[in-house]
């Protein structure tokens, strides 16, 4: 992911074993591919220089969430044909591996991806799905996928979403998502369509408390059945869903680099995450947008223990977690759970 400014990363970063629950396949395109679709459909963009402040987070943008989502207007327009899609797709999964991911949740919006041309949400569906399969062959990863679907999108939208996920739930789709903007819109409309994913044997996981407040969290919890929450950070503004959280044992995907260029923490260096875990809540590492925020899972790693000064030792415990927080059958988490603690020890017992 060289060509999509990663930051300089220690080797033992690199080398860990990792575990992502939280990625979105939008956020996620490398920069020179979508130069080369520029030139390819005489797209309006003159060079990659300007292109960058388009795609992804500067140094001089607003850290505010309107700008972090204003990305996504531009990414939207990329995905031009299906082999596009296909292409985007096994990059995701390419750059994933590459990073020494061992278990890949890639979460990607039909609708995003079908709007530029107006192709059928089912065939795009097809589409990730082919490319992810054989991609996930060939760099050797276990990948799984969840439809995501936005809150301020209409419900029939969503509807058709979730059916399409449940007709292909054998082949790769584990659970449903919702995300969006919180802030303005709740995910209360949404209960019963979730009820029905849940039901019928999908995983849901909700972008909760970043934008929104603590309240946001709980009703994710009590209203939407969330297994999982996407970053959660807000969660601590109150105490009884806090006590919530960790009665039902719900998992937290945290984005700390994406928490802060969102707007959503002011001073990196005063995450929430700390106090997360201090609190004893399940919380795991992620990415969110590793193109849209120029990082990926190695170099979070590296901020999450050198600059927020997370022991090791408990990094690891938190990809431990995420290994037992994957949509996965029990069987199948508890081994891969079991190899990503084994060989996280040996490495960190070598280190020191």
């Amino acid at each position: 992911m060289a060509e999509n400014q990663v930051p300089e990363v220690a080797d033992f970063y690199k080398n860990l074993p990792k575990v992502e629950l939280h990625r979105h396949l939008e956020g996620s395109l490398r920069v020179k591919t979508m130069m080369e679709i520029v030139r390819a459909h005489e797209m309006d963009v003159k060079n990659t220089g300007y292109l960058r402040p388009l795609v992804q987070v500067e140094h001089e943008d607003p850290y505010t969430f309107e700008n972090f989502l204003a990305k996504f207007g531009t990414l939207r327009l990329f995905y031009k044909s299906p082999d596009i899609i296909k292409r985007i797709t096994w990059e995701a999964v390419e750059d994933a591996a590459r990073d020494n991911i061992r278990y890949l949740e890639l979460r990607f919006t039909p609708v995003a991806l079908s709007r530029a041309e107006g192709f059928p949400m089912t065939q795009v569906v097809d589409w990730v799905i082919g490319s992810v399969q054989e991609s996930s062959a060939h760099f050797d990863i276990m990948v799984r996928l969840l439809i995501s679907m936005n809150r301020h999108e209409s419900l029939a939208q969503a509807q058709k979403a979730i059916e399409i996920a449940l007709e292909k739930k054998d082949q790769g789709i584990v659970g449903v998502d919702l995300a969006g903007n919180e802030a303005d819109f709740s995910g209360e409309p949404f209960q019963e369509l979730f009820k029905v994913a849940r039901q019928s044997g999908l995983k849901v996981t909700i972008h909760a408390g970043e934008w929104g407040g603590a309240e946001n969290v709980r009703q994710a919890i009590e209203v939407l059945g969330a297994d999982r929450i996407g970053h959660g950070i807000r969660v601590l503004e109150d105490p009884y869903t806090v006590a919530l959280a960790k009665e039902r044992g719900t998992l937290f995907e945290v984005c700390v680099t994406s928490n802060h260029q969102s707007g959503a923490v002011e001073d990196i260096t005063d995450h929430p995450i700390r106090k997360m875990i201090k609190e004893g809540l399940n919380v795991t590492i992620n990415t969110d947008d590793p193109s849209i925020s120029k990082i990926n899972l190695s170099s979070e790693y590296q901020t999450v223990n050198q600059v927020l000064g997370i022991p090791m030792q408990v990094v690891g415990e938190r990809v431990t977690a995420a290994a037992l927080g994957a949509f996965l059958p029990a069987e199948l988490r508890k081994k891969l759970a079991a190899l990503i603690s084994s060989e996280y020890t040996k490495m960190i017992n070598k280190r020191d």
